[in-house]
């Protein structure tokens, strides 16, 4: 985590930005005002001239009146956003300059704005299930205990419009495992029966296992191309990392996923996870960047944990 120096630097970042961006506030208190105050006089004008030569019964709301309240209506959205461009631009201009400097204690440490993860090619989709659409948000690499890894934010979903699902979303830590898996090892949050029966036909080349232990085995499905070299992960070490996330993760169950030499931690989390406050809104150490970092810290040594899963005991 941040030393001392590391922190007092960020605290120093944070009053620049924060002088920044109180000026950048009281720009856009009368950009916003002037911008739209600007259209609005156009609209009233030119609907002037309309009615001057008007029918006198259809003054001020005759059908080229009507078109122009709607043109002058979403030229005013159009505008708004343009007088908010500043804020925009230095909301992120200041995460590309705050997020290396907040992780300071990640080596090689790179960030990246809704790019396509080098990683996510590798992530079985027996993990998430079928999904024909992905965004994402932040994506963030590095080394982390001497080991590489990405983390991102990820939305994937199945469907189009109002009758798509979500088949993910939250956060994905994609890591070298210590000892790569022959094969394909996922542990997914257990559904119900229909869902389980698509998933099987979408997985049918991997085989169920058990964990042994009853709890363990309600809230999750353990499937595998390799039972073998899975089934000593699955009873061992693998359980004992998911009944600790268990204790640890609130949110809807963590997932787990082997592929080779790549090992994934896929945790659903609702919130954007390196969000900052509104632009009206003072940044504050203690309130937005200090659980930003305990939040980042503890993902990271979940996956240095799970990544021992396959590890061979030393004698």
């Amino acid at each position: 985590m941040p030393g001392e120096a590391v922190i007092a630097g960020i605290r120093r970042d944070i009053e620049t930005y924060e002088a920044r961006r109180a000026s950048v506030v009281r720009q856009v208190r009368w950009r916003v005002p002037v911008f739209i105050g600007l259209v609005l006089i156009a609209v009233a004008l030119i609907a002037w001239l309309f009615s001057k030569v008007a029918d006198p019964n259809e003054q001020w709301f005759s059908t080229p009146h009507v078109f122009l309240y709607i043109l002058g209506f979403a030229v005013s959205i159009l505008v708004y956003f343009q007088a908010m461009k500043p804020a925009t631009r230095l909301q992120q201009s200041f995460r590309d300059t705050l997020l290396p400097i907040i992780f300071g204690f990640v080596r090689d440490f790179s960030y990246q704005h809704g790019e396509r993860p080098n990683s996510f090619d590798r992530l079985p989709r027996e993990a998430v299930g079928p999904f024909n659409r992905q965004s994402f948000d932040d994506v963030i690499s590095g080394r982390y205990e001497e080991f590489p890894f990405e983390l991102y934010e990820a939305e994937l979903r199945e469907g189009s419009g109002k009758g798509s699902s979500t088949a993910f979303k939250g956060v994905i830590v994609a890591f070298e495992a210590i000892e790569p898996f022959p094969g394909i090892l996922v542990a997914t949050r257990r559904t119900n029966a229909v869902v389980s029966f698509f998933r099987g036909m979408f997985t049918s080349k991997m085989q169920e296992l058990s964990s042994g232990e009853p709890l363990l085995d309600a809230a999750y499905e353990f499937r595998t191309d390799n039972v073998e070299a899975a089934r000593p992960l699955v009873t061992g070490r693998l359980a004992q990392a998911l009944k600790w996330l268990g204790e640890t993760w609130r949110d809807d169950p963590a997932r787990v996923a082997l592929n080779g030499s790549d090992g994934f931690l896929l945790m659903p989390q609702a919130k954007n996870f390196f969000e900052l406050p509104p632009i009206s809104v003072p940044l504050d150490h203690q309130t937005h960047v200090a659980p930003m970092i305990s939040d980042m810290g503890a993902m990271l040594a979940t996956a240095a944990l799970v990544r021992k899963v396959g590890a061979k005991d030393r004698g």
